[in-house]
């Protein structure tokens, strides 16, 4: 346990001594402000017009539509987001020639990777703290329904971090960082996108395509409803990231 809290020490330093941390955080920070006061200008733009019109408003729950919309921007963002945060966790390692030392040092492959990870995934965590300052101005103005908002968190972060072991698999596998980054947004991608292709299958083949996508299990989170289906298939998909970054840094060894 000493050596997983060594190296991610070791990694958090990392981030915030580099410019990385920093250009994530604003880029991140300014892109949720963003598209949170667009949102609420067009609930309130959308409202106005209308009055003005002289037609029936219907109630609309304005907290909630604003961060269902934000949490779902949120989840585009963080696709180009995450490859920022995982790109160096080994492929650095590689480039610089000190992955054989790593390795070969009493802290092991597990440790090294659980550090490194547990160091993304904390940084994730910071990212979300952050971006909760801009929705905490929804309480200084308003009664907004707190559970939907921590279940979107959750889910949020159950869908980052899994993606987080996705880049960290990656990162095992190159050396170049740019690489790195194309590959992990591109397989996120992929797997966000999958849901699209379910419209033309039919049956069990549009459920398994359907249960494939990274996004379809993000919105029941985003509604205030947590299933446990949903955690076990995010908590999954990371462990398999995992594994898989696992089996890569075994076989560094192997041919070391």
């Amino acid at each position: 346990m000493q050596n997983i809290l060594a190296i991610w020490q070791r990694e958090m330093k990392s981030y915030f001594v580099s410019p990385i941390a920093y250009v994530v955080l604003t880029v991140f920070l300014f892109l949720s402000g963003l598209f949170f006061f667009g949102n609420l200008t067009e609930v309130v733009q959308y409202t106005m017009s209308q009055a003005q019109m002289g037609q029936g408003v219907s109630p609309i729950d304005v907290p909630a539509y604003v961060t269902q919309s934000l949490f779902r921007t949120t989840s585009v963002i963080l696709l180009f987001i995450i490859p920022m945060i995982t790109m160096g966790l080994f492929s650095e390692e590689k480039k610089r020639g000190t992955i054989e030392l790593l390795l070969t040092t009493p802290v092991g492959n597990f440790q090294a990777m659980m550090g490194k990870y547990l160091a993304s995934v904390t940084f994730l965590f910071i990212l979300f703290a952050a971006s909760g300052i801009i929705i905490s101005s929804l309480f200084i103005y308003g009664q907004p329904d707190l559970k939907p908002i921590l279940s979107g968190y959750l889910g949020l972060f159950l869908y980052g971090a899994a993606l987080l072991a996705l880049g960290l698999f990656i990162s095992t596998l190159t050396e170049n960082q740019i690489v790195a980054v194309v590959i992990t947004f591109g397989v996120s991608l992929v797997l966000w996108l999958v849901s699209v292709f379910s419209s033309s299958a039919a049956g069990a083949t549009r459920d398994v395509i359907n249960y494939l996508s990274v996004i379809s299990h993000l919105d029941d989170f985003l509604k205030g409803v947590i299933d446990t289906s949903h955690v076990i298939y995010y908590l999954t998909f990371a462990f398999v990231g995992l594994f898989l970054a696992y089996r890569s840094l075994e076989s560094m060894r192997w041919k070391g």
